[in-house]
């Protein structure tokens, strides 16, 4: 894990209200036109390796849902972030939200038509979201520490991301296994912009409340939720796939994919969280924002309306 100065001239300063400003322009977070064309995309798109595609499908499955409820979270944050800066950001950061949550159900309608069906766990998670995390139709004082513990849950989330995001953009394991193009690009252009808005969910979170107690709390919350759930995703889409090739005991198939460095290892959840609980801890302080706007600035599918205008 790469530790580091914000490349792009952030500087954020901590203000006695646990706000974060701005003294130099930042980097403006948009939303971009990505398009992705999944013909020819097969099932086990890491070729030889369907616990690895299975993991890469867990996007798929589960981040649409999540990052439809973060996206409301952060749209409902708005209105009490007079900030500027951090105000455009809230807005750019939902706009990359929706568009990749449009961009894996996409994927996944794919998946769908090859067989691999994930309606009855995507109608689950879709009715946890809701269940869940939505605002409860609270009022007031709960109203408002409601959204307080959702922000600090996803800023949590948004830690992992990025690093996950960070692990997609410098380890070349998914390149050299063959991976298919179309889905690599997609997996990268989502992690450069994990990396890309990394801060903007905790700097929401520390201007709306920025309870440390708070932040201790949702962080040890998430990295449970993401384990339970990356278990439970991986099981169903290994009895989902119709494949005969996709072996057996995905278990066994997960801890050797690991050994070798195909996936992350899911130690992660834990080990980051010292970084992340530090009281200093800012998101700008992990990964490489030149890696990431490196890439965006050639990946395929976020560069397609250029190339049509050349054309």
């Amino acid at each position: 894990m790469m530790f580091g100065i914000n490349k792009i001239g952030r500087k954020p300063v901590v203000v006695a209200s646990g706000a974060r400003r701005y003294t130099d322009e930042a980097h403006a977070i948009t939303a971009r036109d990505v398009e992705f064309d999944w013909d020819g995309v097969p099932l086990h798109y890491v070729p030889n390796e369907p616990m690895v595609t299975h993991v890469i499908n867990f996007m798929h499955l589960v981040l649409p849902e999540g990052e439809r409820a973060m996206s409301a979270t952060l749209a409902e944050a708005l209105p009490l972030i007079e900030d500027k800066r951090l105000h455009e950001e809230v807005v750019g950061f939902v706009g990359q939200e929706a568009t990749h949550a449009s961009s894996h159900r996409g994927a996944r309608e794919h998946l769908a038509e090859l067989g691999l069906d994930t309606s009855a766990m995507t109608n689950r998670m879709d009715w946890l979201v809701d269940k869940i995390l939505g605002d409860r139709g609270l009022t007031g004082r709960a109203k408002h520490a409601w959204l307080c513990e959702r922000l600090g849950l996803f800023a949590a989330m948004e830690h992992f991301t990025a690093v996950f995001g960070e692990w997609l953009l410098t380890d070349p394991t998914l390149e050299k296994a063959g991976t298919h193009p179309m889905m690599l690009d997609m997996v990268k252009w989502h992690g450069a912009e994990e990396v890309e808005h990394r801060n903007v969910a905790f700097d929401a979170f520390m201007y709306v409340d920025g309870s440390y107690a708070r932040r201790v709390r949702t962080a040890l919350i998430a990295s449970f939720t993401l384990f339970v759930l990356f278990g439970a995703s991986m099981n169903y889409l290994f009895k989902a796939d119709p494949s005969k090739e996709k072996g057996r005991f995905w278990p066994l198939q997960l801890v050797s994919a690991t050994r070798r460095g195909m996936v992350p290892n899911l130690k992660f959840l834990i080990t980051e969280m010292p970084p992340y609980l530090r009281p200093s801890f800012h998101p700008s302080q992990i990964g490489d924002m030149d890696v990431a706007m490196r890439y965006l600035a050639q990946s395929p599918a976020a560069n397609h309306s250029s190339r049509e205008n050349q054309g």
